[in-house]
């Protein structure tokens, strides 16, 4: 099982409102995407936001950043919104990408867990699934052929188009993003390709049934075994001692969760939840290096795991206490879940 962590470069916001400046928290990012290369973090993945309280809009621009720093680490997105995106681009940046980092690259498609970019490019979010449909489907041809003939609804027709650059070995790894809808389980199944599950709230166990689910359908639909990946996204954070490290990080979390649920008619984040969520059932990866791998393999039993990502700057904490849970995850709990994966 693959070992990473993903990321949406969350500004740091004070209790008086005042956000981070946005090049000082791009420059954090490289500094903690270096530190992950050299502890052996397995992949790294970026979100793209178009909101006052997120720094990166262009997941491509940082991992190319990241791919001159690096010389390991698979770098990928967490998520490039597919729906408002023009594919051909989008595999060009990423192309670019696998080209500076000798084919690490990865691009994780996604329909957005917000929807400010469809207004911003000129989409109607009346066709929020049909968007995704038909620009995933142009993604996964261009990623198979050099020269596409092409025509859909969204976007002028392609007649003969050579598409490049070309990725190394003309193959780049594309990954799914999915919520828990079985609509999206069926689509990447029928795509054959590899799926991250978020979960971000309730009790993961919850989540079994698409897990299953996703499983046959790539079978049904042919696709080769050996192939198959899956893997989930929860929010995480590290220190040497659990509770000062979940009592620290409370008050960022919870301010970030009441941010977001302010524009989606949430109640007010509790404590109580918060705790639930750190529980042994819990969707919350929030503690010492114990607690973390008894959790992270519990997910691998749970689900069969090829790869956990841990979300690790919700809310924006501290660069320097992001820099402490990276060197926890990467040099005291990854080895120790590796370890006892392999028996």
């Amino acid at each position: 099982m693959e070992l990473g962590i993903g990321m949406f470069g969350d500004l740091n916001v004070k209790p008086n409102g005042e956000i981070q400046a946005t090049g000082e928290r791009l420059k954090e990012l490289i500094e903690e995407i270096k530190l992950m290369d050299e502890t052996g973090i397995d992949f790294y993945g970026i979100g793209e936001h178009h909101r006052a309280d997120y720094a990166v809009s262009s997941p491509e621009i940082i991992l190319a950043a990241a791919a001159t720093v690096t010389r390991r680490i698979k770098l990928g997105s967490a998520v490039s919104v597919l729906s408002s995106s023009d594919p051909v681009k989008l595999y060009q940046s990423f192309a670019t990408i696998d080209q500076l980092s000798n084919g690490r690259a990865e691009l994780m498609a996604g329909r957005g867990s917000f929807i400010e970019s469809y207004p911003l490019f000129g989409y109607n979010l009346d066709d929020y699934d049909d968007l995704f449909e038909e620009k995933l489907d142009l993604l996964q041809q261009i990623n198979q052929t050099q020269r596409i003939t092409w025509k859909g609804k969204f976007r002028p027709p392609l007649n003969n188009q050579l598409i490049l650059p070309r990725a190394v070995h003309d193959h780049l790894n594309i990954w799914v993003a999915v919520g828990g809808t079985p609509e999206s389980v069926v689509r990447a199944a029928r795509h054959g390709l590899p799926v991250m599950f978020a979960i971000i709230g309730g009790d993961p166990s919850q989540f079994a049934p698409l897990f299953k689910y996703y499983k046959e359908l790539y079978q049904e639909f042919g696709h080769d075994m050996k192939k198959f990946k899956v893997g989930v996204h929860m929010h995480s954070f590290f220190g040497e001692d659990s509770q000062q490290t979940a009592d620290a990080y409370y008050p960022l979390y919870s301010a970030q969760m009441n941010r977001v649920g302010s524009s989606r008619g949430w109640p007010p984040y509790q404590k109580k939840q918060y705790e639930i969520g750190r529980s042994a059932k819990g969707h919350l990866i929030i503690g010492d290096v114990n607690q973390a791998i008894d959790k992270i393999l519990h997910m691998h039993e749970l689900f069969g795991l090829t790869r956990f990502s841990a979300h690790m700057d919700v809310g924006g904490p501290s660069h320097a206490s992001l820099m402490k849970s990276i060197e926890i995850y990467g040099t005291k709990i990854a080895p120790k879940v590796r370890a006892e994966l392999l028996g």
